[in-house]
């Protein structure tokens, strides 16, 4: 017979609250964000960190905007809580019309959080200023729209739910969808209500969890890797070493990124992996990890472009530490700036950037016909697809890609990260494998924008026209190539600016460093380049006595001119117009503003072809569009979709919304 003490522990064990109207109960005591999405299948809730700092997760207790995974279903006891599932029908309908005319909805994973916020300030203040709604989502990070299309549509949903405003039910049926019109994403629904399928929202049966155990020191050898107890525990159905990868090397251009770091052999970064547990559920994994047991021999990093180029420096790759160079000429900068009347010459250092999209990196690979299916969350399913390819030394056709819906990119999903091993682990155990990506990891493993380290000359006559450019731009591209060649190349060709002169001797290196990688980011090399340059204006604008805006015009390209590289600037080039929009502002508030100038290839550039293809497939009187071209918030499905609608006359019911 139980006694009174035994009768509270087990009634203490139980912890019980409202969620979206309905009494829930547990034993568990876990974040409410494990739970509400785990057990509840609530899948709104997104899991951008599991830290309480991006805000993804935030739903309503008690009438406050909380973020899930800082609270437990412990001190929830008693607690009336709502997560976008449990909004009325009309707050729906609200904020989806809202979000979708405003255009507050990109790749749309912080945005059923921002929709929890507002939610929670509406319900007190029904009228709130941009300055309140501001103050309500300070705690919930957007890295698509720069929240003023956020702020907007909280607005235009408050004054929907108290009357001022009406729902255009029209707009999103998009009866007028074609290239130009004004137009209602396609996914604006599915991402306001958070039904729409990230690789991490979707539940397969039978599925196992993996994870990698990585290296604690950016260089070091693996002396051993004992993961001998993490096998033995309960649930753990394998461990996979780079002994189990048919080819360990992968790499988007240059196949120099192991998948595992072998046993013998040396680190190149703290990402590095160097074996793969594989369990039944992610509380057995977590356990199995930390149970591996590493044996180690620390190396000194090479932790910089100089200590990179030094003498007698320690390899990163066989190799050697010089990864890539470009060199980029025209006429004769030398002499040209000789016979300047002013020269600036200045040395430029810019940081590692991350990309911070608030999705982490996720995969789920499963066993399909004599291959593998892989759902991601990258950049480019067919680059994925070679990879992967490439990994298991198989025919490309072995592996199919599906991308679901893509939280961010911004250039660091275009590599490898969760995708190859899962569908390696896939393949081995002949099961259905997730991998998913913590937010350290996510922060230690992808590409960030490189380190710049570079020197610019510039020259320009008595009347500030630029004669001559010289400039040897250094990058760190961390352990592995990523897209280090094309990223110079970029950097280099676009560090001349819009500007019409001829002398250019632009040199450009990239090294091999024990940082992270570095690779694509939103300018691909031109952002460090240009900054540089146009401080090089600045400072030049000053020497001949003219303002930075009047130097600019004076050599902006036109049409017809030539630019630096030798390309002839078409009728579409209209950077005069753009300075002389600008001027009367800049001239009333100068010298407290500044001013800058930039250009940027569109597509591949470089005199390469573009190309693309698309399917069409009528299902039922329905039309499917598949498209390889992927949609990580920049709006292409929806682009898609116009340009079909428009070709063929037909409205946007005519489509169905579907992955690539």
């Amino acid at each position: 017979m139980k006694t009174l003490e035994q009768w509270e522990g087990n009634m203490a064990e139980m912890y019980t609250f409202t969620v979206n109207g309905k009494l829930v109960e547990t034993d568990k005591d876990v974040s409410l964000l494990r739970f509400m999405r785990d057990e509840l299948k609530l899948k709104s809730i997104k899991d951008g960190c599991s830290q309480g700092a991006c805000g993804t997760c935030t739903i309503i207790i008690d009438g406050k905007a909380t973020r899930a995974c800082i609270m437990t279903t412990k001190r929830a006891v008693g607690m009336n809580i709502i997560s976008v599932e449990g909004l009325t029908d009309l707050e729906k309908e609200a904020f989806v019309y809202a979000f979708g005319v405003k255009g507050a909805v990109q790749c749309g994973f912080c945005t059923p959080g921002m929709v929890m916020a507002g939610k929670a300030l509406i319900d007190k203040n029904p009228n709130p200023t941009d300055d309140e709604i501001k103050e309500a989502i300070k705690a919930n990070i957007c890295r698509c729209t720069g929240y003023k299309k956020i702020i907007e549509a909280i607005s235009l949903t408050a004054a929907i739910i108290r009357g001022d405003e009406k729902i255009d039910t029209e707009l999103e049926k998009g009866e007028n969808f074609g290239v130009g019109d004004d137009a209602f994403r396609i996914d604006v629904r599915e991402k306001v209500l958070g039904y729409g399928e990230y690789v991490d929202d979707m539940e397969m049966e039978d599925m196992l969890h993996a994870s990698a155990v990585r290296t604690k020191y950016p260089r070091a050898r693996i002396l051993d890797i004992d993961y001998s107890e993490a096998l033995a525990l309960e649930g753990v159905v394998d461990v996979l070493t780079a002994k189990d990868v048919p080819n360990n090397k992968v790499g988007h251009i240059q196949q120099d990124w192991d998948v595992m770091i072998a046993k013998g052999d040396i680190t190149r970064c703290v990402g590095d992996a160097l074996c793969i547990v594989v369990a039944e559920n992610e509380d057995i994994l977590k356990k199995a990890k930390q149970l591996v047991k590493i044996e180690y021999e620390v190396l000194e990093p090479v932790r910089s472009i100089e200590e990179a180029r030094a003498e007698n420096a320690p390899k990163v790759h066989e190799n050697g530490n010089l990864c890539q160079t470009r060199h980029v000429t025209r006429g004769d900068a030398k002499t040209a700036i000789a016979n300047s009347k002013y020269v600036i010459t200045e040395t430029f250092e810019t940081p590692f950037t991350e990309h911070a999209f608030l999705e982490p990196e996720c995969a789920i690979a499963h066993p399909y016909k004599d291959g593998v299916k892989i759902y991601s969350t990258d950049q480019s399913v067919f680059d994925t697809r070679k990879e992967v390819s490439i990994m298991f030394g198989w025919d490309p056709e072995r592996i199919v890609v599906e991308n679901k819906l893509v939280g961010g990119g911004f250039g660091g999903k275009e590599d490898m990260s969760v995708q190859h091993i899962a569908a390696l682990c896939a393949h081995k155990l002949q099961r259905t494998v997730k991998i998913k990506f913590s937010r350290d990891e996510s922060l230690s493993f992808h590409p960030k924008r490189h380190k710049m380290l570079g020197t610019f000359t510039l020259g320009c006559d008595e009347n500030g026209i630029f004669q001559g450019l010289d400039c040897e731009i250094n990058f760190d591209t961390g352990a592995y190539a990523s897209l280090c060649g094309p990223v110079l190349e970029r950097a280099c060709t676009h560090s001349v600016g819009p500007y019409c002169y001829q002398n250019t001797d632009i040199r450009g290196y990239g090294y091999y460093t024990n940082n992270p990688p570095a690779g694509a980011f939103r300018g691909f090399g031109v952002c460090q380049s240009e900054f540089a340059l146009e401080s090089m204006i600045d400072l030049l604008a000053e020497k001949v006595g003219i303002t930075p805006w009047e130097i600019r015009y004076r050599n902006a390209i036109e049409p017809g001119k030539v630019l630096p590289n030798g390309q002839i600037a078409d009728c579409s080039t209209a950077l005069k117009e753009t300075l002389e929009a600008v001027k009367d502002v800049y001239d009333k508030h100068y010298p407290q503003v500044g001013i800058a100038c930039a250009m940027k290839n569109a597509g591949v550039g470089v005199g390469l072809p573009d190309k693309g293809r698309a399917k069409l497939i009528v299902n039922n009187g329905i039309i499917e569009i598949y498209c390889g071209g992927t949609d990580i918030g920049q709006g292409s499905a929806t682009i898609f979709v116009q340009m079909a609608a428009e070709t063929l006359k037909l409205p946007r019911t005519a489509f169905a919304n579907m992955g690539c």
